[in-house]
């Protein structure tokens, strides 16, 4: 497959991707759609003592959130040792919308004061310090990935692998973005993982670049990154299909706390493998070439300045 010859179409569509993210972003409801752990809230545990479902839990407290805030959005989770135990989250209510959603679950299930574990409220203060933090884990990860990059191969290398990280966290963000997909500490975890797996991808590519270059020296820059990537493509695609065979029998199978660090993992796979190969290697291929360029430029100026 001529990887080169088609990576005006692959910049294109990661480009559209990108700028339908950009204007679901912009458009109203704008911004990303955060959820309680970044836009503060409350929280409730709760010790039902029996098996239960999440629907009834959402439907004894979902009207008395709506009542008071004109907003639904309530997340629960089955937590305990034997999944007896409720974690309620929703945006921050006042005091007595706290105590009427556990008298709601109460009453249902005939509980006793003591059965309210825990209640608490996270502000928006503490809310917005999570999310600075988050982006700085994101860009000190992608600084240490350059330099490692860097160390290990060049500076051109290092330039391509963190264009295609960059690439990796913008289409992500921009899948949350077009589909209102709720972004938590679940999805900077995942994002944190894909930057650790796409950039192994890249790696292995760069690896069998390097050593083409070195055999195949009467090819050109493009055809030596055709050949490696055709050469990878086989160990590329395996390993990822591996991986998001069983991501995605997490995602099916597991519990609500799974699913939503999950579902980032297996869009991350995906844009990540499609990354290394579709963006990370043409984009090292068009550097080499402008370098390749510039260096025959100045020799013929050279030689033009010698007679």
């Amino acid at each position: 497959m001529d990887f080169i010859g088609k990576r005006k179409i692959f910049f294109i569509i990661s480009g559209l991707i990108i700028l339908a993210g950009l204007i679901a972003y912009i458009l109203p409801p704008t911004g990303l759609n955060y959820d309680l752990d970044f836009q503060g809230g409350t929280a409730l545990r709760i010790n039902i003592g029996q098996d239960f479902s999440d629907e009834d839990i959402q439907a004894v407290v979902k009207p008395i959130v709506k009542e008071a805030i004109g907003k639904e959005n309530v997340t629960v989770q089955k937590t305990g040792d034997n999944k007896t135990e409720v974690y309620i989250r929703t945006y921050e209510v006042d005091t007595e919308t706290r105590d009427k959603i556990f008298e709601a679950v109460r009453d249902k299930y005939s509980l006793e004061q003591e059965a309210l574990l825990e209640s608490t409220n996270v502000s928006a203060t503490a809310s917005a310090k999570l999310i600075t933090d988050a982006f700085k884990a994101i860009g000190l990860a992608v600084i240490f990935m350059l330099i490692y990059i860097v160390i290990r191969f060049n500076v051109r290398s290092g330039i391509s692998a963190v264009l295609a990280l960059i690439h990796d966290i913008l289409v992500m963000l921009s899948v949350y973005s077009i589909f209102r997909i709720p972004v938590n500490t679940s999805f900077v975890a995942a994002v944190l993982t894909i930057v650790g797996y796409s950039i192994n991808d890249t790696i292995v590519i760069f690896d069998r670049i390097r050593e083409n270059a070195k055999k195949e020296r009467r090819l050109g820059f493009s055809e030596v990154v055709n050949m490696s990537l055709n050469q990878t493509i086989a160990r590329t695609v395996n390993t990822s299909l591996t991986t998001l065979f069983t991501i995605l029998t997490l995602y099916i199978l597991g519990v609500a706390s799974i699913k939503e660090f999950a579902l980032p993992i297996i869009i991350g796979i995906i844009v990540g493998t499609y990354s290394s190969m579709c963006i990370a290697s043409p984009i090292w291929a068009l550097l080499r070439e402008k370098t390749g360029k510039k260096n025959a430029k100045s020799k013929q100026l050279k030689t033009k300045k010698a007679y």
